[in-house]
Parts: C-alpha cells; sequence; structure tokens
C-alpha cells in the first residue's frame, strides 16, 4: 500500500518514469548501505529489542509523511526522502527478523518457514494495493500512509508478547566492528553462499522492471487509474502466493537449479507478453504466472541462505542476501527507468526479458552448490588450549599452526582436502593463512593461520564450526601420521 501511494502521487509529473522508478530505489537502496551493520548488530544483540527499536523508528517516520501529506506540503524530493528513511528502518529490522526464525521454528521446517513468509508478503501484496487503490480513489494518498504507519505498532505489540529462548538470548554478543569483519569473510570464503547470492542477482536484476514500471504500463500502456493499477498489482501478489503454495511440489518434481531456470523462463515470456497486449484482462492473467515465478526463485533462494548459514553469523549472512536481493532492484530500478524515459516501455521490457533469459543459461555454467546432507549444526570439536600464559582476549593478532606429517602416496589427497580446510578457516575467524613444507623433512607441513585476537580463536573453538567444518578437518588429520601438532604463538613485542 505505501509503494502505491508514494507511486501514485508521481505518475502524472513530468519525467514520471525517473521518479515512479526511484520511489523503488528509495525503498529498497537502504537494504544495501545499512544490511551489513543491521546483520552485526542482529548477531551481537538482543533481536527482539532491536526490533522493537526500530518499529518505534518507522511508527514516527510514517507520523511525518502522513502529515505532510495530507496538509499538502508533500513534494517528490520530500516524498524521496520519507520513503528512503523508512527504507532505511526496514533494512536495519530484516536482519534481526529472518535471524529469529530458526529460533521459532526447527531446523527442517525452515524451508517451510521461508515459503510461509513469502506467503504473507505476497497475500500483502494481493491485498494491499488493492486497498490502496480504493483508498486513494476515495479519501486520498494521505490515508494509505496513515494506516500504512498503524501497522508498526501490530508488530510491536507482538514481539512485546514473544520472549526468545533462554539459550539464544544469552549467547555472549561480539564486538562490532570484528563482527563486521567476521561477517564480511564469512561471506567472501563460502563458494555456496557467494553463487547463492550470484544467481540471486541474475534473476533479480532484470526482473525488477516489472515492479519498477508497472504504474507507466497501467498508466501509458493500458490507460487505467489507481484501482485498475491496484488490481494489476494484486494479480502479481495473488500469483506469488499460489507460487509459494504449489513451492513444496515444485522442489519435489525439479532440483534447484531446474526449479530456477523454468522460473526464470516463465517470467520472461510473461514480462514480454504484458507490453505487447494492451488489454487489461490480458495484462492482469500474465502477471500471474510472473508472480508466482517471482515468490518461487525468491523463497527458494531464501530457504537455501538460511538452511546452510551456521547460526553465529546467521545474521551477517542474511545482511549479504539482503544486499543482493534490493541492491539490484535499487540499482536496476533507476537503469530501467532511464531507460524507459529514453527507448519506450515495450523496448525495455523486452530488452529486460532477453537479459534475464540470458542470465538464466548461465545456469550451466555457475549452477547451485548441492549442499543435501551437509551438516550445518554447530560444533565444538577442539579442547580447550593448554597454555603456559593467560592472554587477554583482546591479544593477537594470534599465529595457530598445525603440523603434519604426511606418506608420500597421500601427498596429493592431503594439498586437495587442505584446500577445503583453507577455506574453513578463513570463513571462521583467520584473516590468512599459509602452507608450508618443511625443508629438512620433506612429508612434514605446517598450516599456519592468523587470527585477529585471542578472543576469535577462542570464538572458534566454542561453536563457530559446524559438522561440515569438522568433516573437512577431519579428512585432513586423518591422512597425518602421527596426529597432527596444533602450537598457539603471541606476539613477543606489543604491535
Amino acid at each position: 500500500m505505501q509503494t502505491v501511494g508514494a507511486q501514485w502521487l508521481l505518475v502524472g509529473l513530468p519525467n514520471a518514469a525517473t521518479l515512479v522508478a526511484l520511489v523503488q530505489t528509495a525503498d529498497t537502496l537502504p537494504d544495501v548501505l545499512l544490511a551489513f551493520p543491521a546483520g552485526a548488530l542482529a548477531d551481537a544483540f538482543d533481536r527482539r529489542r532491536l526490533l522493537i527499536i526500530l518499529q518505534l523508528m518507522q511508527v514516527v517516520i510514517g507520523v511525518a509523511l502522513t502529515a505532510l501529506t495530507i496538509s499538502g506540503h508533500i513534494n517528490p524530493p520530500l516524498l524521496l526522502a520519507f520513503t528512503f528513511a523508512l527504507g532505511g528502518a526496514s533494512a536495519m529490522a530484516l536482519p534481526p527478523y529472518q535471524a529469529l526464525i530458526p529460533e521459532l521454528v526447527p531446523r527442517d521446517q525452515l524451508a517451510a518457514a521461508s515459503a510461509l513468509g513469502g506467503i504473507s508478503i505476497n497475500l500483502a501484496r494481493a491485498v494491499g494495493p488493492a486497498i490502496a487503490g480504493l483508498l486513494i480513489a476515495r479519501v486520498g494518498v494521505g490515508a494509505v500512509f496513515a494506516l500504512n504507519t498503524a501497522t508498526f505498532l501490530i508488530l510491536i505489540a507482538v514481539l512485546m508478547v514473544w520472549r526468545r529462548p533462554i539459550e539464544a538470548a544469552a549467547q555472549a554478543p561480539e564486538r562490532f566492528l570484528p563482527a563486521l569483519r567476521a561477517g564480511a569473510r564469512y561471506v567472501r570464503y563460502s563458494p555456496v553462499v557467494r553463487r547463492i547470492l550470484l544467481r540471486l542477482a541474475l534473476f533479480v536484476a532484470p526482473a525488477t522492471a516489472v515492479w519498477a514500471l508497472l504504474p507507466l504500463v497501467a498508466h501509458q500502456l493500458l490507460g487505467l487509474g489507481a484501482e485498475g493499477y491496484g488490481l494489476l498489482l494484486g494479480a502479481l501478489g495473488g500469483g506469488a502466493v499460489a507460487g509459494a503454495i504449489a513451492l513444496p511440489r515444485v522442489n519435489a518434481r525439479l532440483s534447484a537449479n531446474g526449479m530456477l531456470g523454468v522460473a526464470s523462463i516463465a517470467y520472461a515470456v510473461a514480462m514480454a507478453v504484458l507490453v505487447l497486449t494492451r488489454h487489461p484482462v490480458a495484462a492482469f492473467l500474465i502477471l500471474i504466472p510472473a508472480g508466482a515465478a517471482w515468490v518461487v526463485v525468491i523463497a527458494s533462494v531464501n530457504a537455501m541462505v538460511q538452511l546452510f548459514l551456521p547460526g553465529w553469523v546467521r545474521g551477517r549472512g542474511l545482511a549479504a542476501y539482503q544486499i543482493v536481493l534490493f541492491g539490484s532492484q535499487a540499482v536496476a530500478a533507476i537503469a530501467w527507468g532511464l531507460i524507459a524515459s529514453r527507448s519506450g516501455l515495450v523496448t525495455t521490457f523486452l530488452l529486460a526479458a532477453g537479459i534475464l533469459l540470458a542470465g538464466a543459461a548461465t545456469i550451466v555454467r555457475w549452477p547451485l552448490h548441492d549442499v543435501r546432507g551437509l551438516d550445518r549444526d554447530a560444533t565444538r570439536p577442539w579442547p580447550e588450549p593448554t597454555l603456559g600464559i593467560e592472554p587477554d582476549s583482546d591479544t593477537g593478532p594470534v599465529l595457530v599452526t598445525n603440523t603434519y606429517t604426511i606418506a608420500a602416496n597421500l601427498e596429493g589427497k592431503f594439498l586437495e582436502a587442505i584446500r577445503a580446510l583453507r577455506l574453513s578457516r578463513l570463513r571462521t575467524g583467520a584473516i590468512r593463512w599459509e602452507l608450508y613444507r618443511d625443508g629438512a623433512a620433506p612429508n612434514r607441513f605446517v598450516e599456519a593461520y592468523t587470527v585477529p585476537s585471542w578472543e576469535e580463536h577462542l570464538r572458534q573453538h566454542h561453536g563457530r564450526l559446524t559438522g561440515a567444518d569438522v568433516a573437512i578437518e577431519q579428512e585432513v588429520d586423518r591422512l597425518s601420521d602421527p596426529p597432527p601438532q596444533v602450537a598457539h604463538f603471541f606476539p613477543a613485542i606489543p604491535l
């Protein structure tokens, strides 16, 4: 409803294509700028309290926007500024909100919970725009903004009643800046997460043309008013609800890569038909499968990220997902708006459809990794370090070495296995990793990795490793005879 109201205030102005697209950009750009700090806060502080504060911020912003709109003092710069502010609070709220989901449902229900989230969001997309169209036509945009502001109070009430599990709320928080760096390292050195984010971007960037420019399609190509635009958005949302309901059957019949390919083709076809038809009923009908394809991709990718990320970095990993999802929309929306201003809506949509198909073809080259069977539960496989000194938590950097003795016939397997171990070390806290061979004893190898502080290394001991990380380490350890010897080194001279 908020999006419909904001965009409809601009459709009759000069340069409407750019202004309407800027609403989408103003709403989603904060997800790029603020998501990762929000993810670090979500992993470092009480997520429930953080969400309450952010909802109160949205209430204050929404009240101001409503007052300015009703009094007639709103203009495009102010509207975009308030949209950006609301988007900023929403961007800060999404990582802690999504990171709470595994505390609400068992792990084996995460995929279903993600689909249910998709249903709720897209049910709102189905109902909200239609209601917004009626309110705008009969009462005005100010009423839409007022109702949107009131809804923030509902989530505050829910959060005030709910209490986090004691074991989740009692975890020792990480400090903010180290948490930011650790989250960035995890995403950088996780091939699975990087591939998921790549596939998401290749779908969302061209697909955003529909969400960004649909008001202009309704107004310029189909001759519809606010109510008609609301119905078109309702078709998108209704299709998304249907797609979410059908998602379990889709997952049962298609692989993740197959699902992504089919959904991309269906969405691209819908984009082309939407601008080539001039009949509102045909446009309404074609938007239903487009909405279904959208939610199948978004919900499936979200579930993949939720299932793969370990708990200690879930907020920051979801922030990276959020940056790609909304960042792709923010950048693409303004790009499609500028292209539409110069080349027209038909050319823009056909170009976007072609790019979407080209992106789908790259699945052959860059498919999603199969992570079924990977143990993602946190574990504590390392014994407590035995030291002759008592370092402070801030002491660092800390050099950790593992010395392996490898038979000549196992050297190839060892070098291959330790590549995966390198990524595990870097994901869980190391800032530098190296492997050395002993010049006097060529069968002896020394793995050396540096951790920023003793506190950071202790977090590796106390829950950063998953069962999959342990399996990688055990595979390397089995190749060493005798077992590897570990040592910890601290700065001898203050740095």
